[in-house]
């Protein structure tokens, strides 16, 4: 499909820089199946579901995997900004740097500032291998627990760029880019949709007989970039690591088979479990890569319900909702949001997104 299908324009101030407070006080467009649109609030979450119906949250825990440091080694040391984006053993990462054309294979790049904490208050990289568009690979010093170590020190909070363009992390942050199911580290961007519960929604979800599942999908940074193909065919996506245990889609399998729908609370939820189900609609357990790329035409096997953010566009994000709600509903449905102006993006408010009838 074209790209521009998937355009929208958005005036920056709808873009949310902090999050609402408390985090169930943000605001609920509920898209049902028809295309009907209504006003809610993040609360009110529990009065459209229905007992038996299974929650999936992500349970991954973002790491601090913005690095600021400097090329060492030649006559000048110019400044590096790293965004580590996938782990790949011990001591190597994939990241995105800026600016890419100071860094070759073989230069050092020192994160840190003498002084802090973490042995000589720095960490060291050596660029390993240079790829497209300011992606290296950064073999590090340090390994395994040393490493995370050293980079939860260092390194701050990964705010997508339409937030840290427009402030700088600052230490609460690290407390509000986490959702409270975060359990499991290696994620450098959070599943956004998870940030809205707080433990009185928790409980709520759990009254009116709703089960919450969980599972991991490691978020990585290429997932909320925009899609630069013209066609989406087009388009490569980086592949994340995911897990769903043998227990959670034994939950999934159980409800299903009582008339419970699957909620999924994010796409990085519903992403793995398409990714985990088979065609008969029987999620599988996982553990691996994934890669899949939804768009519209894509049948869906295992989610019936979305509850996600308000998305980029040309996002591989706005593409998904597109595919699960329809293009024209999705679209009717942001400008509507952007007319009454609902907050965007990952700090923003949310909408909840029942599967389209046809």
């Amino acid at each position: 499909m074209r790209t521009d299908l998937f355009d929208f324009e958005l005036a920056a101030d709808r873009i949310a820089l902090r999050p609402a407070s408390p985090r169930d006080a943000a605001r609920l467009l509920v898209v049902q199946g028809d295309g009907v649109l209504r006003d809610a609030v993040i609360a009110d979450l529990p009065k459209w579901l229905e007992p038996g119906d299974q929650l999936v949250v992500n349970d991954t825990k973002v790491i601090a995997a913005q690095l600021s440091g400097r090329r060492i080694g030649r006559p000048t040391e110019p400044k590096i900004e790293a965004t580590l984006i996938k782990r790949l053993d011990g001591s190597r990462w994939q990241a995105l740097v800026r600016p890419a054309k100071k860094l070759a294979a073989g230069d050092v790049v020192r994160f840190g500032n003498e002084g802090r904490v973490c042995l000589l208050g720095h960490l060291d990289a050596e660029v390993e291998a240079k790829g497209d568009d300011g992606e290296v690979t950064l073999s590090f010093t340090f390994h395994g627990p040393a490493l995370d170590q050293a980079i939860a020190e260092l390194g701050s909070p990964p705010l997508p760029p339409y937030i840290a363009s427009k402030r700088e992390p600052d230490e609460q942050d690290r407390a509000d880019y986490q959702t409270m199911f975060a359990a499991r580290e290696g994620a450098v961007a959070a599943p956004t949709a998870g940030l809205h519960f707080t433990s009185a929604l928790e409980a709520a979800v759990k009254q009116r007989g709703v089960g919450i599942q969980r599972l991991t999908l490691h978020v990585g940074a290429g997932t909320f970039l925009p899609v630069k193909a013209d066609d989406t065919a087009e388009h490569r996506m980086h592949s994340e690591w995911g897990t769903i245990p043998a227990a959670t889609a034994h939950a999934l399998n159980a409800a299903r088979a009582s008339g419970g729908r699957i909620v999924a609370v994010g796409t990085t939820s519903l992403r793995l479990l398409e990714s985990a189900t088979a065609a008969d609609g029987k999620v599988g357990p996982f553990s691996g890569e994934t890669a899949i790329f939804i768009t519209p035409g894509y049948r869906f096997r295992a989610v019936d319900m979305l509850l996600t953010n308000f998305h980029l566009p040309r996002s591989t994000l706005f593409m998904l909702v597109s595919a699960f709600s329809g293009l024209d509903t999705m679209k009717q449905a942001y400008a509507y949001a952007i007319a009454g102006g609902y907050r965007f993006y990952s700090y923003g408010d949310a909408c909840l997104l029942f599967r389209a009838r046809n």
